[in-house]
């Protein structure tokens, strides 16, 4: 039995972090048990299409919904951070502070700034703000929620100095 090789790292994007930011399992059940008493109570008791079609409408787009919520991704990869559509260069970053629930507050509230970059979770406590260095960019950082601070900011400094 001959082993295949190992694929090389030029085949393989180097990966230094990924995360999805995937809702809380109770949010799923919390969300379509909602969507359902909504659909009840449109429904109250009516006969022929209109007893089935809050149900069949509610149902599913509560459930889109809440798949919607949890896509976004983040990643540390190929000389860039992604989040969701977003790319960032990484020799744009200057630094990246891990923030806890106390200092993401206070950097989307009275430390924040209009022009910030923001993708923001309130089901996740932690998240990263990460420092520009752009003089043509007017966006002075980014806040990303992750459920690692200080693992993604580890990542996205030691990408940076490899690059």
């Amino acid at each position: 039995m001959s082993r295949s090789p190992s694929p090389t790292p030029a085949t393989t994007p180097a990966t230094g972090y990924a995360e999805r930011l995937s809702l809380p399992w109770w949010l799923w059940l919390a969300g379509p048990a909602l969507g359902g008493f909504l659909a009840l109570e449109l429904w109250l008791g009516a006969g022929g299409l209109r007893s089935w079609l809050p149900f069949a409408v509610l149902l599913p787009a509560t459930v889109a919904a809440l798949w919607w919520l949890g896509r976004i991704r983040i990643a540390v990869a190929d000389g860039e951070l992604r989040v969701d559509d977003a790319r960032l260069p990484l020799r744009f970053v200057a630094d990246a502070v891990p923030l806890d629930a106390a200092g993401r507050r206070e950097v989307l509230g009275v430390g924040g700034d209009p022009l910030a970059f923001v993708v923001q979770r309130p089901w996740i406590a932690g998240a990263v703000q990460v420092v520009l260095d752009d003089p043509a960019d007017p966006t002075p950082f980014w806040v990303v929620s992750t459920r690692d601070p200080v693992r993604l900011a580890a990542a996205l400094l030691a990408a940076r100095d490899a690059h």
